[in-house]
């Protein structure tokens, strides 16, 4: 298991002596109030570092401070760059000499750990990679260094994205533990969960704990199904999860290469629409052939798109079946999916502000395959295989997209690696992890990478397709797609992370935006969660389950949002309108720590 801690405190130690780079960075005369990265926003630092009222080694100090001081509890960071305060400094010369190479220069990012970086370890969180530094960075983190960003850390992660076995907590790996939730950094104290894993759900597989908590302006994760939604939602983020091929996914660790994207999460739109231009490539990578869905904006420039106004005339639907209203699906005896009454109080007054601020409601906007009378048309009826229960010869009703796209795309990445790679097949990290149990490899199993391995890319090929096929139909044509051409729409509104599965099949965007809490108690459900690679979205915030505490301890309220969600890349309306929306409610509080 990582040992973060002890590093940073030598390394925040060091930074009390000012350098002498330091001291020669350009200040302005006079007193200057005091600049604090807490709960600051890119735009803040912007300003501040352009009014030369704090450097970027300032910037760079206080986060490793607030590491210091808060990550025992909250276990946020896989690993720190050692030369964070140094590429701080040369930033700081460079901003002197008059040259800003762009939006975030000088400006400290966090990278998911599944994401390649050549001056800190990869992992993914498992065991198996402890170390591994690979030999090419990840597009999206020469992107950003372009851009002039300080990538300041490495977040703890759900192992291997979540595809490793059924039932592992959010943000638990071999590797890094478990992470905390900052909005209640308590471990689970009841019998049955009381694993070490928090009380109160983190989401995942990506992290939002160390966003959350400013030990960094913003983070990059990356979603194969909910992966970056749910933790946006656990943690009181906005998350933009985009098309796929919007950024580049070369040098990420793959779940399947046909839903896998990066994204940014951030506490504010602007924020995260600043990162998503800087994450997008100016022209498509030659090592990523689904970079040609989407064309960037002019200059890559999401920020146009914050428009406080942003609601005024815009379509948005309702998709009452199975997400809002319980549906009994064809065949099946019980409704499913739905709200409680909480949840259902809370939408309702959502939809009405949306009207209060110009928006045209459509409601009901259903979905067609959601509502489809004939089985093999219903979207409801048709998951993502997963767990043992769904391993070969037990199959026939689910997509084979995950587990077949896994063993594909998992094997060409560790190939990629050449010798640096230290299990060269799917089925060598496999045995790898039976080895090494008494380590703390696999704690909970590997049901999933062995459903993955049992696959043959050759011989499963035609069932792969055919689900694919099927995947496409039912959540974007008969889906998605239908539903917004039919009505005309700009956007549809899903409570909670609840469009995540449904998005994700044909690669489509959603942005998540805060919007409160939910009272212990109440439940956080939200409809149609998916399987897959992510802490359920059905769980929202918490996924605290609904055993009894212990008498005397009190559950805090869980963080909860909404989801609007479009066709393939339609980031530039979606973010006008999480960001008017964002603009009249301003929900998100920080966490007291």
């Amino acid at each position: 298991m990582k040992r973060v801690l002890l590093p940073v405190l030598l390394v925040v130690a060091a930074t009390l002596v000012p350098s002498a780079q330091s001291n020669k960075a350009a200040r302005a005369p006079g007193p200057q109030p005091p600049f604090t990265v807490v709960e600051a926003n890119i735009a803040d630092m912007r300003a501040a570092l352009e009014q030369r009222r704090v450097t970027s080694r300032e910037l760079v100090q206080q986060y490793l401070l607030r590491i210091a001081t808060y990550e025992e509890r909250l276990n946020a960071v896989m690993a720190v760059n050692p030369r964070a305060l140094e590429e701080a400094e040369a930033l700081d010369r460079e901003r002197a000499q008059g040259k800003v190479r762009g939006p975030l220069h000088g400006i400290p990012i966090a990278l998911k750990d599944n994401i390649h970086t050549t001056n800190m370890p990869t992992t993914g969180g498992a065991l198996a990679f402890e170390g591994l530094i690979p030999p090419y960075e990840a597009t999206l983190t020469k992107n950003l260094r372009d851009a002039g960003a300080i990538i300041i850390a490495k977040t703890v992660m759900t192992e291997l994205a979540n595809w490793v076995a059924s039932g592992m907590p959010g943000n638990y790996s071999a590797l890094g533990g478990y992470g905390m939730n900052p909005y209640d950094p308590r471990r689970d104290p009841r019998e049955a969960t009381g694993d070490g894993r928090p009380v109160m759900g983190t989401g995942g597989s990506s992290s939002g704990i160390g966003t959350a908590a400013s030990f960094w302006a913003a983070n990059v994760g990356t979603e194969t199904s909910g992966s970056i939604l749910s933790p946006a939602s656990a943690n009181m983020l906005v998350g933009i999860k985009p098309t796929v091929g919007r950024i580049s996914r070369y040098g990420v660790i793959p779940i399947t290469a046909d839903q896998d994207t990066p994204g940014p999460m951030a506490r504010s739109v602007a924020d995260a629409a600043a990162l998503l231009g800087v994450l997008e490539s100016a022209v498509p990578d030659p090592n990523d052939a689904a970079t040609r869905t989407c064309a960037p904006p002019p200059g890559r420039d999401y920020t146009k798109f914050l428009n406080p106004a942003g609601l005024k005339g815009a379509r948005i639907g309702i998709p009452r079946a199975s997400f809002y209203d319980r549906t009994t699906p064809p065949g099946a005896s019980q409704p499913r999916g739905g709200l409680n009454p909480a949840q259902a109080k809370m939408m309702a007054e959502v939809i009405e502000l949306l009207k209060q601020q110009g928006a045209v409601i459509v409601d009901p906007a259903d979905i067609p395959s959601v509502v489809a009378t004939e089985a093999s048309k219903n979207f409801l009826l048709w998951s993502t295989c997963g767990g043992l229960d769904n391993a070969k010869g037990k199959d026939a009703n689910c997509s084979v997209v995950f587990k077949y796209g896994m063993k594909r795309d998992f094997n060409a990445w560790l190939e990629s690696l050449g010798a640096a790679a230290p299990v060269k097949t799917l089925t060598e990290l496999r045995l790898w992890n039976v080895a090494h149990q008494r380590a703390g490899a696999i704690k909970y199993g590997q049901a999933l990478l062995d459903i993955s391995d049992e696959m043959s890319v050759g011989a499963d090929r035609a069932r792969y397709q055919a689900d694919r096929e099927k995947d496409i139909r039912l959540s974007a044509t008969e889906g998605i797609d239908a539903a917004m051409k039919a009505n005309e729409l700009d956007a549809l509104l899903f409570p909670g992370t609840s469009s995540a599965s449904i998005a994700a099949k044909p690669g489509y965007p959603t942005v998540f935006v805060p919007y409160g809490f939910a009272e212990p108690g109440s439940g956080r459900g939200t409809g149609a969660g998916p399987a897959g690679a992510s802490a359920s979205p059905a769980a929202g915030a918490g996924g605290r389950g609904e055993s009894a505490y212990p008498e005397g301890f009190n559950p805090k309220p869980s963080p909860i949002g909404v989801s609007f969600t479009g066709m393939a890349c339609g980031e530039p309306k979606l973010i006008e309108i999480a960001y008017a929306f964002e603009q009249a409610t301003r929900k998100r509080v920080p966490p007291k720590l």
